[in-house]
């Protein structure tokens, strides 16, 4: 094999493969890059089992091959060559010599006989949307992922489409973030389980412009994401995701209008006096135009007030500041809408066209903390 290709494209390409690579495996070829030359083309693969990419890298292929590298020592020779036209040539026992202005580097390869290719899937389900749209929904909820292996579906999201709409949806067992988006087309129920590794490597390598697209299939056990010379193969969770439309209700006693920025503020206020041993809640004490927001502990207490915009009854309500503040964060809303029903019921933050819906459950207190 003997292919030229330009440095900053090659850096790219290894980059976004090189999160598939398997950091915990006794198979050293999982550990590999595999560079093979399809159709004039160059591509790059990387597979740890669970989740596979393959990107194509603009280059010249002069002698067609393939070969697998090992990752961490090929990403580190390139990462340090000059901006310049990279040539990479293999020999008939995968010896591969790469070469860069005045540099030379040999490093050993082996064959990709062993290597595990990258499942096909039927492609009949699909879907198609902008590449930021998706990149914002993973953002916007995959921090509400659980990491409790025990309870494996709740590692990843559910990726619903229904009709004309994808609504992603994570659960951690305190809180459940939900995005909705508009799709064009009508497709039939799909349902699907993605681990949250999946998301959280995809969403690295997606494009944040509105214009760039992404399609994405679906089979029984794998999703596809393809998008920008880029294929992403993953694995599904198995396993009956939990049903969150039970759980939502447009009922409440209390609404409020609040500024978003001003409550985030001042819930990150609250952070300093919570430690190991006391882990208190903040205290929200909402009446007619004011919230309060307060926390005791034994390092200090906390104090402070908000205007807001309220409808129904006065309530006070606790809260883990943290599970408030994740929401505030990834919302661009200037003012937010938050729906309240009692002290131990769960508030709902989302707005008019319902495009986010957070649900976060309240912390028990005592008196004495108000």
């Amino acid at each position: 094999m003997l292919i030229r290709v330009n440095q900053s494209d090659l850096i790219k390409s290894i980059n976004i493969v090189i999160k598939a690579i398997s950091t915990k495996t006794t198979l050293p070829i999982l550990e590999c890059i595999v560079i093979k030359t399809v159709d004039n083309s160059i591509k790059l693969i990387a597979n740890d089992m669970e989740l596979g990419i393959e990107t194509i890298v603009m280059g010249e292929v002069v002698e067609n091959g393939s070969m697998a590298l090992n990752s961490r020592l090929f990403s580190d020779i390139v990462r340090k060559l000059p901006n310049n036209m990279v040539e990479i040539r293999t020999d008939d026992n995968y010896k591969a010599t790469i070469k860069c202005g005045k540099s030379v580097f040999t490093i050993s390869g082996q064959s990709i006989e062993e290597f595990p290719v990258l499942p096909e899937i039927e492609k009949i389900k699909s879907i198609t949307l902008s590449q930021f749209s998706l990149k914002e929904m993973i953002r916007q909820t995959l921090f509400s992922i659980s990491n409790n292996e025990n309870m494996k579906v709740m590692t990843g999201e559910l990726l619903e489409v229904n009709n004309n709409n994808l609504r992603i949806i994570a659960l951690d067992g305190h809180r459940i973030s939900i995005r909705k988006t508009a799709i064009e087309g009508e497709h039939e129920n799909i349902k699907a389980v993605v681990p949250g590794k999946t998301l959280s490597e995809i969403s690295k390598i997606l494009s944040s412009e509105v214009a760039d697209e992404v399609v994405i299939y679906f089979s029984n056990k794998h999703i596809v994401f393809e998008f920008s010379n880029t294929t992403v193969n993953s694995r599904l969770i198995d396993g009956e995701f939990y049903n969150v439309d039970q759980m939502i209700s447009s009922d409440y006693e209390t609404k409020i209008n609040v500024n978003r920025r001003e409550l985030l503020e001042n819930m990150d206020s609250a952070l300093p006096f919570i430690t190991e041993k006391e882990k208190k809640p903040v205290i929200l004490n909402l009446s007619e135009n004011n919230l309060n927001l307060s926390i005791k502990t034994t390092v200090g207490n906390m104090n402070t007030d908000m205007e807001l915009t309220k409808e129904g009854k006065d309530i006070i309500i606790g809260f883990n500041p943290v599970l408030i503040m994740d929401a505030l964060k990834v919302i661009e809303d200037e003012n937010i809408d938050i729906f309240l029903f009692n002290p131990k019921a769960p508030c709902f933050i989302k707005n008019k066209e319902e495009s986010y819906l957070y649900i976060i459950l309240p912390v028990n207190f005592n008196p004495e903390d108000i």
